[in-house]
């Protein structure tokens, strides 16, 4: 497969289709990335409150020393909400769990920060069992010290994940660099098209994750979406995965299974009219075709 790139307001280039290891489990992920790479990947994309940094930067070294260059792989991690007021810290903490000297995209994981000092290093709570919110702590204060570790070559461009326009008003209005990238979950079900046209109106990139729906989501089961796939002599998580590529975006395909990381690489061209489908999809016209399975968007804070 021709490998397709889409340009950063920073000139860099992001490989459309990327690796994602949320929720892979302890002693799957290393060999997930090392396969990945050695099948062709070339976007990696982690997180500090996955809890598995030091896995992935084990399966790149692995890469690495088996012939993959260093700057042919794209690599993103992510600023988590209890280190808002340590933004430097967190990077160095991922930085040394992944091996790197640098990392190609450093995005604020949710523009919400959480108690730094609290009873959890990721996931502090109140008395009450609620998120221990830092609600003195504005995401775009974060942002700005994020800019800062542009000066320090240890991040090659930064970004956020999980913003809504609301959220990305406020950080322009202030910020001195547009975001690289805004990171958020996306699929025919769940299209933000707003969020979409805001970034791109911006020169903003979208990356998706979540591409086949979350937890229950009917979307590899529609029936608009095998009759593409069989159409194209692809898989459905296939399909998916090319709807966001031909929207102008990067995606995020996860897997620990080799066959499943292999699969995820068929890109197809979709056609117009596919695309029409997959968009009815979004406005509710397929599902009432087809019926409208129990599901629910998961947009609880905080995850991927």
């Amino acid at each position: 497969m021709a490998e397709t790139v889409f340009s950063l307001n920073t000139g860099r280039k992001i490989p459309a289709l990327g690796f994602g290891t949320w929720q892979s489990k302890p002693g799957e992920v290393e060999k997930a990335v090392e396969y990945a790479l050695s099948i062709g990947y070339r976007h990696i994309d982690a997180a500090y409150s996955y809890g598995n940094e030091e896995e992935v930067g084990i399966g790149l070294k692995k890469a690495f020393e088996a012939g993959i260059k260093r700057e042919d792989v794209f690599v993103t991690t992510k600023l988590w909400s209890t280190h808002h007021r340590r933004v430097q810290e967190n990077l160095a903490m991922s930085l040394e769990k992944l091996g790197l000297d640098y990392v190609d995209l450093y995005l604020m994981h949710w523009p919400v920060a959480m108690n730094t000092n609290g009873n959890h290093p990721l996931f502090p709570t109140t008395p009450d069992g609620s998120r221990d919110v830092d609600f003195s702590r504005h995401h775009v204060d974060t942002y700005l010290d994020m800019e800062k570790l542009l000066h320090t070559g240890k991040v090659k461009a930064i970004g956020v994940a999980n913003y809504s326009v609301v959220y990305l008003e406020e950080l322009l209005a202030r910020a001195s660099i547009v975001p690289a990238v805004n990171q958020i979950e996306n699929h025919p079900l769940l299209p933000q098209d707003d969020v979409s046209d805001f970034c791109k109106a911006k020169g903003i990139h979208i990356t998706a994750y979540s591409p086949l729906g979350s937890t229950g989501s009917p979307l590899l089961t529609l029936p608009v979406v095998v009759q593409i796939a069989t159409k194209n002599g692809v898989s459905p998580a296939s399909i998916l995965l090319s709807y966001h590529i031909e929207r102008g975006h990067s995606v995020l395909a996860k897997s620990v299974t080799p066959a499943r990381i292999k699969a995820n690489r068929q890109i197809t061209k979709l056609e117009r009219d596919d695309m029409n489908d997959l968009a009815e999809v979004s406005s509710g016209g397929n599902l009432k075709r087809h019926g409208n399975p129990p599901w629910k968007v998961n947009l609880g804070f905080p995850d991927q």
